[in-house]
C-alpha cells in the first residue's frame, strides 16, 4: 500500500512545540489581562482618559505590547523547535540510513549509537543485535548451501560414471552396477531426507507434547543395537525420567542421532557408549559419552556446522551423511535448549543436550535405570 506524501515527523513535532508555546503565552497573557481588569476602573471620562489608568487605557497600551510578544514566541517556537526536532531525531535518522544500508543486502555496518541509554540507544542496540543474528545466519545459510550442493553433486556424478560405464561395456557385470548404484542412491535420499528434517526443526513447524527423554534414550539404544553389536561397541543406558514438551519425532531422531555417532566414532573394538537422563533445576538433561579416538577442542568446536566429521570419520556404509550433530544443534534450538560437546582426556567425546522441563515434571519422583540393550 502506497502512503500519500504528508507531514514529516520533524515539522510536526516543530509544530507541535511553536503551537504548544504558543498557546501558554496566549493563556499568559490572558491571565494578566484578567487580573489586572480586577483593578483597573471602567472609566469612560474622555477628560481622564491620560490623568488616570482605565481599562480603555490599558488596552490602548497592552494589546500590541501583548501581539509582539506573541509573534517572538512564534518565531522562537518555530525555530526552537525546528532544532529541538531536529537533535532529538537525529538517532532516528541514523538508524533509518542503517536500515536502508541493510535492505541493499549489506549486514556488516552497525550503528553504534553513542550517549545515554535511552529509548533510542535501546533500539539502536535492538537493530544492531539483529543485524549480528542476520549476518551470521545469511552466512551459515551460504556455507550450508555451498557444502548441500558439494555433497548432492558427489553421488549424482558417481551415478552417472556407473551409468557410462555400464554404457561403454554391455558386458559388465550389472549386478556390480546395480548393487553401486543403490548404495548411492540410499546415500543421496538419506542426505535428502537429513536436509528436509533440518529444514522442518529450523522452522520450528511442529505440535508440543509431554516427552520422556528416558523413554526416547531407550528406544533409540535399542533400534541402534545391532548396529552396536556388530561394531563391538557396549551400550550401557540409565537414568531419570526426564519430561519435557516438544515433538516425540524430533526428539527421537535427536536421541538416535546421538547415539549412532557415539556408536559409529568409537574405538575400533570394545568401545561404550553411555546413555543418561537427569533432572536439573528446570531442566532435563540428556547426556552421550562415548570412547574413541583424543579430540582436541578446536576441533570439537566445528563438529556441529553441517556435513563437519571428526578424526576417521569414513564415508562408510554407517558413516552418515555429515548432518548428525548439526541436526541434534537445530532440534535442541528449536526446543528452547542448548547443545554441549566436551572432549574426554582418555579420548571420546560427551554430548550434553539440555531442554526446558514440562511444568511439575521430576519433582519428587525417584530415578529408574533403564534397561541396557
Amino acid at each position: 500500500m502506497v502512503r500519500r506524501p504528508g507531514l514529516s515527523v520533524r515539522l510536526k513535532l516543530t509544530l507541535s512545540y511553536a503551537g504548544f508555546l504558543m498557546v501558554a503565552g496566549v493563556l499568559l497573557l490572558t491571565a494578566v489581562w484578567v487580573y489586572l481588569l480586577q483593578y483597573v476602573p471602567d472609566d469612560w471620562n474622555q477628560r481622564m482618559l491620560y490623568e488616570n489608568p482605565n481599562r480603555q487605557l490599558l488596552a490602548y497600551t497592552f494589546a500590541p505590547a501583548a501581539g509582539t510578544v506573541l509573534v517572538i514566541l512564534l518565531v522562537f517556537g518555530l525555530v526552537g523547535g525546528w532544532f529541538l526536532a531536529g537533535r532529538m531525531l537525529a538517532p532516528l535518522t541514523r538508524i533509518t540510513e542503517a536500515t536502508r544500508t541493510a535492505t541493499h543486502g549489506s549486514l556488516s555496518h552497525r550503528i553504534r549509537l553513542p550517549g545515554r541509554k535511552d529509548e533510542f540507544r535501546e533500539l539502536a542496540d535492538a537493530f544492531d543485535t539483529m543485524l549480528a543474528r542476520l549476518e551470521a545466519h545469511v552466512a551459515e545459510q551460504k556455507r550450508f548451501a555451498a557444502n548441500a550442493s558439494h555433497e548432492l553433486r558427489t553421488p549424482l556424478a558417481v551415478s552417472r560414471t556407473l551409468l557410462e560405464v555400464a554404457r561403454a561395456d554391455p558386458d559388465h557385470d550389472t549386478g556390480e552396477i546395480i548393487d553401486r548404484l543403490h548404495a548411492v542412491n540410499s546415500r543421496a535420499i538419506d542426505l535428502t531426507e537429513a536436509l528436509l528434517l533440518l529444514s522442518r526443526a529450523d522452522r520450528r513447524s511442529f505440535a508440543r507434547e509431554r516427552v520422556d527423554l528416558s523413554l526416547l534414550a531407550e528406544e533409540a539404544a535399542e533400534s541402534l543395537l545391532p548396529l552396536a553389536e556388530e561394531r563391538g561397541v557396549t551400550q550401557e543406558t540409565r537414568g531419570d525420567i526426564a519430561t519435557t514438551t516438544g515433538s516425540p519425532a524430533l526428539l527421537l531422531q535427536l536421541a538416535t542421532n546421538l547415539v549412532h555417532n557415539a556408536i559409529v566414532h568409537n574405538l575400533p573394538d570394545g568401545g561404550t557408549v553411555q546413555v543418561t537422563t537427569s533432572v536439573g533445576a528446570g531442566t532435563v538433561v540428556l547426556a552421550v559419552e562415548n570412547t574413541g579416538v583424543p579430540l582436541s577442542p578446536e576441533l570439537v568446536a566445528t563438529l556441529t556446522e553441517p556435513f563437519q566429521r571428526g578424526a576417521e570419520r569414513l564415508r562408510t556404509h554407517h558413516a552418515g551423511v555429515g548432518l548428525g550433530l548439526a541436526i541434534v544443534e537445530t532440534i535442541a534450538r528449536a526446543h528452547d535448549g542448548t547443545l554441549v560437546l566436551a572432549p574426554l582426556t582418555g579420548g571420546g567425546l560427551r554430548v550434553t543436550v539440555e531442554l526446558p522441563s514440562a511444568a511439575g515434571s521430576g519433582d519428587g519422583r525417584p530415578a529408574r535405570p533403564l534397561p541396557s540393550p
